[in-house]
């Protein structure tokens, strides 16, 4: 394989002869075989010589000692080749250049190592508070994601504490909390903070109960006031939506998958979880039927396929869709070829909401979920019918919906007879 990109019969025979050139034979292979851009086995290639040499030139004598040589040797690749960064961000770019096909390379030789050699982040709190997280997953039984939020808010506190230079615990006071609270606000969203208040009574709560703290801080912890369909859907016009389906170069074949994904968010009010949780098995061709399954509710939904949905389907499977045996029907764009992950989805379409000049709060994909059921509205369907349309759970998650229909709440304010003043 190693002839298939490189031209001079001497570069194919420097690299076999080399400490790792079989493994990196074997790796030129696998790039190969998931469909990676010519440029990038040219870089990489080079690269991984050079970590063999610097492996056998520090005392590695097989290929299991390979990961103990891998921070040492990106420190060094980094400092060498880090002139023309400008930033931390710029440094990060050459650190990932050189870290992640080492890694990989590991991976393909060492199946059992991890992919990624760089030690996690320890979780906060582990010297003062160190039975914690175990309380969350054993006795709260919170799932993993819902103990990443507790880690992530809980980071941004042990960080403030630090700053603040409260080193005890036992010192943890309402006006240190109240302090902390007081600065997320400035950066966080509503529904956020309340989120990170909650997190810090649940915290609070373990640690009197552990008496490592000697006061009931959680009752006086105070969240932020939250008024019912307080928040105003942030959706755009319909013309605006023509503007944005326009503005996709669908030339290629990221154009071609970004325009299916923006009618799917926009035509049926899909999540973004919901679009890539979609199969080539949920559309039938036969019956013109888009399923989707595994709805928030609980349920899957049947939709009649519209005829500019499916052709713009049938246009980035034919022409965009990467050959895989996988039967996700929405794929990333650049090798290694996987499913496109949901969050993936809501950056394109926040992506494409920018670019074509849309100011938008918070743009998302949610946000063509929202013009979505805007368009309902206007069109005067019952919240009952847009509700199931959507896949919401209750009538409750329809109601705020009623706000977006101007026309019609002014017209009940002013009566028949009256003008506007």
């Amino acid at each position: 394989m190693l002839e298939h990109y490189f031209i001079r019969p001497q570069t194919v025979d420097h690299v076999r002869n080399a400490w790792l050139g079989e493994p990196i034979e074997q790796y030129v292979t696998w790039l190969h075989e998931n469909n990676y851009a010519a440029r990038n086995i040219h870089s990489r290639v080079p690269l991984l010589v050079q970590f063999g040499i610097y492996a056998q030139s520090h005392g590695a004598t097989s290929w299991d000692r390979l990961p103990d040589y891998v921070d040492n040797f990106v420190a060094d690749w980094v400092q060498n080749h880090s002139q023309w960064c400008r930033n931390a961000a710029d440094r990060r770019c050459v650190e990932n250049a050189a870290r992640n096909p080492v890694a990989q390379l590991i991976q393909l030789i060492l199946p059992g190592h991890a992919l990624h050699t760089r030690q996690a982040m320890p979780d906060p709190f582990t010297v003062s508070a160190p039975d914690f997280f175990s309380y969350l997953r054993q006795e709260r039984g919170l799932q993993e994601t819902t103990v990443g939020h507790y880690r992530h808010f809980l980071r941004l506190f042990e960080h403030y504490l630090e700053r603040v230079e409260l080193t005890e615990l036992q010192a943890l006071s309402i006006p240190v909390i109240s302090g902390f609270i007081t600065e997320c606000s400035l950066r966080l969203g509503k529904e956020s903070l309340r989120y990170a208040v909650g997190v810090l009574r649940v915290f609070c709560g373990y640690l009197y109960r552990e008496q490592l703290i000697t006061e009931k801080l959680a009752r006086s912890i105070e969240a932020p006031q939250r008024y019912r369909l307080a928040n105003v859907p942030r959706s755009i016009s319909w013309a605006d939506v023509r503007h944005l389906l326009a503005s996709v170069d669908r030339r290629s074949a990221v154009g071609k998958r970004d325009y299916a994904l923006l009618l799917l968010l926009v035509t049926y009010g899909l999540r973004a979880k919901e679009v890539a949780a979609l199969t080539l098995d949920s559309i039938d061709w036969k019956r013109e039927r888009l399923l989707v399954p595994e709805r928030k509710a609980g349920h899957t939904t049947a939709y009649p396929l519209s005829p500019v949905v499916g052709e713009a389907i049938i246009d980035y499977v034919k022409n965009g869709r990467p050959v895989s045996q996988m039967r996700a029907l929405f794929f990333r764009a650049m090798a290694p070829y996987r499913p496109l992950a949901w969050y993936a989805i809501s950056q394109r379409a926040a992506h494409h909401l920018r670019r074509a000049g849309l100011q938008v709060s918070r743009a998302g994909s949610h946000t063509l979920r929202h013009t979505c059921v805007q368009r309902l509205v206007d069109a005067e369907f019952s919240l009952k019918t847009i509700g199931d349309y959507v896949g919401h759970r209750s009538p409750e998650a329809t109601e705020v919906y009623t706000k977006v229909a101007i026309e019609t709440l002014r017209e009940v304010v002013l009566g028949d007879g009256e003008s506007v003043l």
